[in-house]
């Protein structure tokens, strides 16, 4: 599995326009929903789900990273936006600092496998210095998927 079998087209916000945690989880899934990831129907449900798994532990793994997540019985196949905030979310990150890169993924609740294979990749590519500081310099889509291309072709050193 790579990223941009996940990411979709239409969820990268190169400039998100939130400065909370809350407002930021909303317009990634209104990315997702206008990419066609998931119905409008469900906008509202998966936004709680997504905030309630924000109130039970955050997804902010610290080193300006956040990956909200939640597996949804709508939800027919992977979906990922990302986006990027110049100036930083508090997320309530582990290392208390700001998020800067959130991964906002969308699973089916019928495939718990993948999930974790989408989490995993995801992870992986965060983990990597390189990765998390080209992804935060980011300023347009084309870069992020540029970025992207070049992490799931491991041209991207750690």
């Amino acid at each position: 599995m790579k990223l941009r079998d996940i990411v979709r087209r239409g969820a990268v916000i190169a400039r998100v326009k939130s400065s909370t945690r809350d407002e930021a989880i909303t317009e990634l899934i209104d990315a997702l929903v206008a990419s066609g990831a998931a119905s409008p129907s469900v906008k509202g449900e998966l936004i709680a789900a997504v905030l309630d798994r924000e109130r039970k532990g955050s997804t902010g793994f610290g080193k300006g990273v956040a990956i909200p997540h939640v597996k949804h019985r709508d939800i027919k196949g992977m979906a990922a936006a990302i986006g990027v905030s110049p100036s930083g979310i508090d997320f309530n990150a582990l290392d208390k600092q700001p998020v800067y890169s959130v991964i906002l993924l969308l699973s089916p609740a019928s495939d718990p496998d993948a999930h974790l294979k989408a989490m995993e990749v995801i992870f992986k590519h965060l983990s990597q210095e390189n990765f998390r500081r080209f992804l935060r310099q980011a300023t347009s889509e084309d870069e992020i998927w540029t970025l992207l291309e070049d992490a799931d072709n491991q041209t991207l050193g750690s």
